[in-house]
């Protein structure tokens, strides 16, 4: 199971536009209606963005230098790019970020912005080295893909001198290329802070199961183990990231086995990431999982829970307070025994 309709197959198409849709008609041969494209992703994401004040941020970077958006925001345009080190349509456009970069990089602040998700600083810098990346990298802490919408990687905000957003999209095509053109042109402009767009904060957001309920974490009876995974790992990244794969792999058949010997209940999170609620389905079909599993479209719930990293482990008491966190099922497993003993007597 891999994501949209599989990143193998963006990585040939990425540069093509959504035509990708169509090829993926032969992957099945009942009909079933067209997913949407990587590029119109972004683009519904970014939608409500579009003529908004972009977020007045302070971001740090690999080097430890300090990048004040506010200060820029009224003067110079800014060009943000989300990406990961494991993304393949990222790899195929880096050599058009990094032209970007060395033509246009006096006219305009270009950012590379690492999304953090299973990721590793290490990997950034190796990566960096690897293949001259020579603008400012920035590993996200959660708060630009909050206020940004971030739903796929690579996904590209163009920011004109005034600070509004110009432009959302996943593709290095002509649209990126004329909406960098539009911001360098743009003469100056005053910025407004108070109306920048804001993130959904640090609630976790209210999800619902595939079967429609929501899902509340408050049992009330016994202690809860939410599972945060993605349906993706364990095949993507079996190349790229093989340690992660197979922790995700051992961590959802661990899941499988714990799980019906636990008095504690246990939910899974996917996370929204390249990922859509077909796919969780799919995930769910292929591997025969009984426990309810709901999709984190917006990642608010795994920003609220602070999970950068999949397979990981949070258990909470009956009352939806959290009591522990574990990257491993076993522990979970334990740490929700723990909470669901009465508490010792006292002699």
């Amino acid at each position: 199971m891999k994501p949209w309709p599989t990143l193998a197959l963006m990585a040939a198409l990425a540069l093509q536009g959504p035509s990708w849709a169509q090829t993926n008609k032969t992957l099945a041969s009942a009909p079933q209606a067209k997913p949407p494209s990587p590029e119109e992703v972004a683009e519904t994401a970014g939608a409500p963005l579009i003529g908004k004040y972009a977020p007045a941020l302070t971001l740090r970077t690999l080097d430890g230098k300090t990048i004040d958006l506010a200060k820029l925001y009224g003067k110079k345009p800014v060009y943000l790019k989300f990406w990961a080190t494991w993304c393949v349509p990222c790899r195929l456009q880096m050599p058009h970020f990094e032209n970007v970069e060395r033509t246009l990089g006096k006219d305009i602040e270009v950012v590379a912005v690492d999304a953090g998700f299973n990721e590793t600083r290490q990997a950034v810098i190796d990566y960096r080295k690897k293949i001259g990346l020579t603008m400012p990298i920035v590993i996200d802490d959660g708060r630009l893909a909050d206020a940004l919408s971030l739903r796929i990687t690579p996904q590209h905000i163009v920011i004109g001198r005034d600070g509004r957003i110009l432009h959302v999209g996943h593709l290095a095509d002509a649209k990126l290329d004329n909406a960098l053109k539009q911001a360098i042109a743009e003469k100056p402009g005053a910025y407004a802070p108070g109306g920048a767009v804001q993130g959904a904060g640090s609630s976790a957001p209210v999800l619902k199961t595939l079967s429609g309920r929501p899902l509340d974490l408050a049992d009330g009876s016994n202690a809860t183990v939410v599972f945060f995974f993605s349906p993706w790992c364990e095949t993507y990244l079996t190349s790229s990231r093989p340690a992660m794969a197979a922790a995700c792999l051992k961590a959802r058949e661990d899941v499988t086995r714990l799980s019906a010997k636990s008095d504690a209940r246990w939910v899974g999170v996917g996370a929204g990431l390249w990922a859509s609620n077909k796919d969780l389905a799919d995930y769910q079909h292929q591997h025969k999982l009984t426990l309810p599993l709901a999709l984190d479209e917006t990642g608010g719930f795994f920003r609220a829970y602070k999970i950068a990293d999949v397979p990981t482990f949070v258990v909470l008491d009956k009352s939806g307070h959290v009591i522990g966190r574990a990257r491993r099922a076993e522990e979970a497993k334990r740490l929700a025994e723990q909470a669901g003993k009465p508490p010792a007597k006292v002699s």
